[in-house]
C-alpha cells in the first residue's frame, strides 16, 4: 500500500484527496483507489499546511503519506509558488519538511489537468471526433474558463508522460471573417491596447467582450430580460460585489434560444474556440488525443456539439485531412485537475 496525497489549490477552495496507489501487472497505469476526500475554504486558513494537517489527522488506520502533488492556481517556478488570489507562499521543500512527506511537488493547475486526462474513463468524456489514439503521439489539452489554458503531454516510456505548459493563449487572435475583424478593432479600442490575444476572445471574459461588441454594433436586439441583466452588469462594473455573471447568463440564454444576441455571441465564441483548438492541433499533431477542459465546454455541450466548433477546428485548408484523424474529446469530469495531481504524485 503506497499512500498518495493530491490537492487542487484555489483562491476560494482547496480540495484534498487521499489515494492508495496500486501497481497493476496488466496496465502501465497504476490503480488509484480513493480513500478520502474533503473540501476546505482556502481563505479561512493562513497556509496550506494546517489544512493538510487537519485532513490527515482524521486518518488513523493507514500508513503515512509517501508522496504528494498539489495543483496550484498560479505560476509555479522551481517547485515554488506565490498564489495569485491568496497570500500563501508555498515551496515543495517546506511542505515536505513540515508535513513529513518525503516527496512534495507543486504544479500549475492546468498542468494538473494535463495529467488528469490520462485517467479519465470513457463516460467522463464526450467525443467530438472519433479516431484511434496513437500511444506514441503527443496529447494536447486546451481549456477556456476565467482564462484560456493550453498544454501538451509527451510520452516518455510506456504508459508515462511528461506534461508541459504553454502560453499559446497569448498568441495573436486571428480573425477569420469580416465580423471577426470588426471584433478585433472594437477590442483594440475598448481596451486601448496594441494587440488582442486569443484569450481576450476565447474565455469567460471573452464571451462578455463579444456580447458588448455585438450590442454596441446594433447587430441584433436583446430580449427585455437580457437587456435588464446587461444594464445591471454595466452598473456593477468596478464594484467589489457583483450580482450578475454576465458570461453565464449569455450562455444560458443562448442554450434555450431565448435571445438572438446571446446566441450570436456564443456562436462567435464557439467558432473562435474551435479555430484555436485547431491551431494547437496543427502545431502538435496530437494523435494521442486533443482534450477540451475548462468549465465552459462541459456546461455548454449543446452549443459545443452542434457542429460549428469542429467545422472551425478542421477549417485549415490543405491540412484539414490531418486534423480529421485526431481524437477530440470534451472533458466532463470537473475534478480532472485533482485527478491529475494524484496521478502526478504517482509518477514521482
Amino acid at each position: 500500500m503506497t499512500i498518495l496525497l493530491g490537492g487542487d489549490i484555489g483562491g476560494t477552495k482547496t480540495i484534498l484527496r487521499l489515494v492508495d496507489c496500486q501497481n497493476s501487472p496488466d496496465s502501465p497505469q497504476p490503480r488509484l483507489i480513493t480513500l478520502d476526500q474533503e473540501i476546505y475554504p482556502s481563505e479561512q486558513y493562513p497556509d496550506l499546511v494546517p489544512i493538510v494537517q487537519q485532513f490527515l489527522a482524521r486518518q488513523t488506520t493507514i500508513p503515512p503519506v509517501a508522496k504528494a502533488c498539489f495543483g496550484i492556481a498560479g505560476p509555479v517556478v522551481n517547485n515554488s509558488s506565490e498564489l495569485t488570489n491568496l497570500s500563501w507562499s508555498l515551496t515543495g521543500d517546506r511542505l515536505s519538511r513540515e508535513l513529513q512527506i518525503e516527496r512534495v511537488k507543486l504544479i500549475n493547475d492546468f498542468a494538473a489537468i494535463g495529467y488528469g486526462v490520462l485517467g479519465l474513463a470513457p463516460e467522463e468524456l464526450h467525443n467530438l471526433q472519433s479516431a484511434p489514439a496513437v500511444p506514441e503521439a503527443p496529447i494536447a489539452v486546451i481549456g477556456a474558463g476565467t482564462g484560456l489554458g493550453e498544454g501538451f503531454l509527451i510520452p516518455v516510456s510506456k504508459g508515462t508522460y511528461r506534461v508541459f505548459g504553454s502560453e499559446g493563449s497569448h498568441a495573436d487572435f486571428a480573425p477569420r471573417s469580416s465580423l471577426e475583424y470588426q471584433l478585433l478593432n472594437y477590442l483594440l479600442e475598448l481596451y486601448n491596447i496594441e494587440r488582442i490575444s486569443v484569450e481576450r476572445v476565447v474565455s469567460g471574459p471573452g464571451i462578455t467582450s463579444i456580447y458588448r461588441f455585438l450590442h454596441d454594433s446594433n447587430y441584433s436586439q436583446s430580449s427585455p430580460a437580457m437587456a435588464e441583466i446587461y444594464r445591471t452588469w454595466l452598473a456593477e462594473m468596478g464594484k467589489p460585489q457583483k450580482t450578475v455573471d454576465l458570461a453565464a447568463k449569455i450562455a444560458s440564454f443562448a442554450q434555450d434560444n431565448s435571445d438572438d444576441l446571446c446566441y450570436q455571441t456564443m456562436k462567435i465564441f464557439v467558432e473562435a474556440y474551435g479555430a484555436e483548438a485547431g491551431n494547437l492541433a496543427l502545431k502538435l499533431l496530437p494523435y494521442g488525443g486533443l482534450y477540451i477542459a475548462g468549465g465552459i465546454a462541459a456546461k455548454n455541450l449543446p452549443l459545443m456539439t452542434e457542429g460549428s466548433f469542429m467545422k472551425a477546428f478542421r477549417a485549415k485548408g490543405r491540412m484539414a485531412e490531418l486534423l480529421s484523424n485526431i481524437p477530440v474529446h470534451i472533458v466532463l469530469n470537473a475534478q480532472v485537475g485533482l485527478m491529475g495531481a494524484v496521478y502526478c504524485a504517482s509518477q514521482l
